[in-house]
């Protein structure tokens, strides 16, 4: 495969997206999700390829897994997109200068997005779509765990495209040999934006090795503070949601900060979800005795390296603290800057809290689980990010777009 011969394709089909209109782009994202629903069983037997070459025990599996639930809520996801009130070129500010010049702004597309992401093949169907939607075309770098999948969505995709008389070009799916990925990251003559979504080794190999602009949709390394004033039956509920109710994913609860005057009290109070989703339990001393003393067994000791890990399973880190100082700081040092909530009936501790931590999302009584662009309500999301430079959150279809200054004279010069 010559890449950049295919790069070249997609940036010359880019320029297509530019006088197509809304409604042919909408009418390419509901033939998608159609396609998707009519499909289910072929979705399912592409991605039992890949289920049957990894371990069932791995924390990816259930990533990689594409239910006949979880393809209608993707073909879904695809329809919400299509809905969304987006137009690109749309004017953001409009102004006269002194000397007569009109002056607009207009929201214009990147141009084309390159998105290197590993296991999870819903994401190949919710980047073309949002790609698709902003006026961006999308090459996409998948991992091998997905390969067989990616390939037969990406193929819907190109259906999609054809049937509204579209390059299937708009959307290129490159081989998972990572010789590729190398000639991707530097291909800045026709990759305007990358995105690395996966774990953090992934992020970083793209960060230390990209020539190209890119957005960091950063591992989650969640915590939840329970505060000494919280109803403790509510922070109970919230940190078992939090941490079992979809463990692989990257707003999941890594990492559980109890205050110490109500740690004897409270830590009993998990021990039903604990024991229900098996969870092992990764303690400092304080929490170890409290765990041991309540007829808990086999309980880890916590550490620096667990303390700073995605466990991205059914692993938790469950620290004792002294009040919301002690609590703080313990974020600040081994957050990812994900998603970060505190438990508390005091709403001054809680304000606090909320204006204090640096995260993407902060959460005052609440699971972190919430951090998702389609329950913002911005409709599917390439990603979170967790930097601060362009985008931070759900980076959804609002954030695929750059800008535009548009000079309207009469003959006006500048000396």
């Amino acid at each position: 495969m010559n890449i950049q011969a295919d790069l070249q394709k997609t940036h010359a089909a880019s320029k297509v997206l530019q006088n197509t209109s809304l409604q042919i782009i909408n009418s390419v994202l509901h033939d998608l999700a159609d396609l998707l629903m009519a499909n289910q069983s072929q979705i399912c037997l592409e991605n039992q390829k890949d289920l049957d070459l990894m371990d069932a025990t791995d924390s990816k599996y259930d990533r990689l897994l594409l239910s006949p639930e979880r393809i209608k809520s993707l073909a879904e996801a695809v329809r919400n997109v299509a809905e969304l009130p987006y137009t690109f070129g749309s004017l953001t500010e409009e102004r006269v200068l002194d000397n007569g010049i009109k002056l607009q702004k207009l929201s214009v597309p990147m141009g084309v997005i390159g998105i290197i992401f590993e296991s999870r093949p819903n994401v190949t169907v919710d980047v073309a779509a949002l790609c698709l939607k902003s006026g961006n075309a999308a090459v996409l770098k998948g991992g091998k765990e997905a390969y067989h999948s990616n390939v037969f969505l990406v193929s819907l995709v190109h259906k999609a495209l054809e049937k509204n008389n579209l390059p299937t070009a708009l959307v290129h799916l490159f081989p998972t040999d990572r010789a590729y990925l190398k000639e991707l990251l530097v291909a800045t003559k026709y990759v305007d934006l990358l995105i690395p979504r996966g774990s953090q080794s992934l992020i970083d190999y793209v960060r230390a090795n990209a020539s190209i602009p890119t957005i960091e949709t950063g591992a989650g390394v969640c915590h939840v503070y329970v505060e000494k004033t919280a109803n403790l039956q509510m922070a109970a509920d919230i940190v078992i949601n939090a941490r079992a109710s979809r463990p692989s994913v990257c707003n999941s609860l890594d990492s559980l900060l109890i205050d110490k005057e109500i740690a004897e009290e409270f830590i009993p109070m998990l021990a039903e979800g604990i024991k229900k989703y098996a969870i092992e339990i990764y303690a400092d001393p304080a929490a170890k005795a409290i765990f041991i003393k309540n007829g808990f067994v086999n309980i880890q000791d916590s550490n620096k390296e667990s303390l700073a890990k995605e466990w991205l399973d059914f692993k938790l880190n469950v620290t004792v603290v002294n009040g919301i100082n002690e609590a703080l700081e313990h974020i600040g040092q081994y957050s990812s800057k994900h998603s970060e909530a505190i438990i508390t009936e005091n709403e001054t501790l809680a304000e606090a809290f909320l204006k204090q931590v640096d995260a993407a999302a902060v959460y005052h009584n609440a699971s972190t689980r919430f951090t998702d662009g389609e329950v913002f309500g911005l409709g599917a999301e390439i990603g979170i990010s967790t930097q601060k430079l362009h985008a931070r959150g759900p980076f959804a279809l609002a954030k695929l777009s750059t800008e535009k200054w548009v000079a309207r004279g009469t003959g006006q010069v500048r000396w």
